[in-house]
């Protein structure tokens, strides 16, 4: 393989795409470029920096109507900022792969059918994902795409932990945990030894995924045992704008009192509860964590009760812990969040050096604790291109 790998994670108004070489396998220093080419179907705006952070482009290209319209601006791009190179691959970030996928896999007619039946589990993701995979088909039609799944990490855990309470015959159509934010927990698994040391990253690790996306992972020997996470993106921690764990007698609730319909609902619980529900504000955590608005005040301390709650019963699952890992942008950026959390979980050993905490750690607890607390920075388009890279040369005919 000579050619270079282009990573997309297609959203329904946005690509964010980057850029590695295929000689060997990709590393995070052999980034080529990364950008965005947001507002798709309004005011598309490019963005493209190089590996080191440097600026390449920053235009607002016209006529970007759809997915197609704006892979093409890319891939014209692409061809004049970098004309000895020549694609390979290109690896997706799919959300949902379901029941049937535990790895990454060539992308065909067969799998794009199976991706559609997962619309209704993953309705902000999965259908803009497939047009994505649809642009590049239609304007690359002999470049070999790779799906990479963010439920695939989470097929080692135990049957107990992905079961719900339901008669069997659900739980046979496929209603069961699944858990998402694999790309990321499998990434931060892979470089766990060299941050943490190869005793506790094998050990007993709880890795908290926090941004506006969030969820938390209990890992033993750096494989899924439990995650917050369940048969959708919505379960568990309170995000930016999601509701996170919910009784489903609310659901009931607003159906019957409120007479709220399913689309009315679904968008309630998407797109107007989480942080900026609470807070009537904002779903931007440093927003929040700057304002004085008591509202404000209690999104962020409900996020931390939350993330709390939530590392007691993964540590149950593990039956105890060794280290929790902070990722994503609120993990790695937020320092007053991951002092809260710490210093709330201190019946688990955790002891927070502030010091080292408000530079970021690595290490952000106090040596000779019980527990041990890390800031790892996360790379889900590294891993995308990882998998792709392998799939393509040591397995291409897969």
């Amino acid at each position: 393989m000579t050619g270079a790998i282009l990573v997309l994670n297609a959203g329904s108004s946005s690509i964010k795409f980057s850029l590695f070489p295929g000689q060997e396998k990709p590393q995070r220093r052999d980034l080529i470029c990364k950008g965005e080419i947001e507002g798709i179907g309004h005011q598309t705006h490019f963005r493209v920096e190089d590996g080191k952070g440097a600026a390449l482009k920053n235009e607002q290209p016209p006529g970007c109507k759809t997915h197609e319209d704006a892979l093409a601006v890319l891939f014209r791009w692409l061809r004049g900022a970098f004309p000895q190179v020549e694609l390979a691959g290109a690896g997706h970030r799919i959300v949902h792969g379901g029941s049937l996928y535990t790895g990454p896999v060539r992308i065909d007619e067969t799998m794009i059918a199976e991706l559609r039946r997962l619309i209704p589990l993953a309705p902000l993701h999965e259908p803009y994902h497939l047009a994505g995979i649809a642009a590049v088909s239609s304007l690359r039609s002999a470049l070999p795409q790779v799906g990479c799944f963010d439920t695939s990490f989470h097929r080692t855990q135990p049957k107990v932990a992905s079961a719900f309470a339901l008669p069997r015959r659900l739980t046979e159509e496929g209603i069961r945990r699944y858990g998402f934010h694999g790309l990321s927990y499998e990434y931060i698994a892979s470089v766990l030894p060299d941050v943490v040391g190869p005793g506790t990253a094998d050990g007993r690790v709880v890795v908290a995924h926090l941004g506006n996306g969030a969820s938390m992972c209990a890992m033993l020997e750096r494989k899924s045992v439990a995650t917050s996470m369940s048969f959708t993106a919505l379960d568990g921690l309170p995000m930016g704008q999601r509701c996170g764990n919910l009784d489903p007698g609310v659901v009931l609730y607003l159906m019957e009192a409120k007479g709220m319909g399913v689309k009315e609902i679904s968008n309630l619980l998407w797109h107007e509860s989480g942080l900026l529900g609470v807070s009537g504000l904002s779903n931007d955590m440093r927003a929040l964590l700057a304002s004085s608005d008591p509202h404000a005040k209690e999104a962020v301390d409900l996020f931390v009760y939350r993330i709390c709650r939530e590392l007691g019963s993964l540590a149950s699952a593990l039956g105890g812990l060794d280290a929790i890992v902070f990722t994503a942008g609120i993990g790695e950026h937020a320092a007053e969040i991951r002092e809260k959390v710490c210093e709330q979980a201190a019946w688990l050993g955790l002891e927070i050096d502030k010091d080292a905490n408000r530079r970021g750690g690595p290490e952000i607890t106090k040596a000779g604790g019980k527990a041990s607390g890390w800031v790892i920075r996360t790379d889900e388009d590294l891993m995308i291109a990882r998998h792709t890279w392998t799939l393509l040369t040591q397995h291409p005919n897969a």
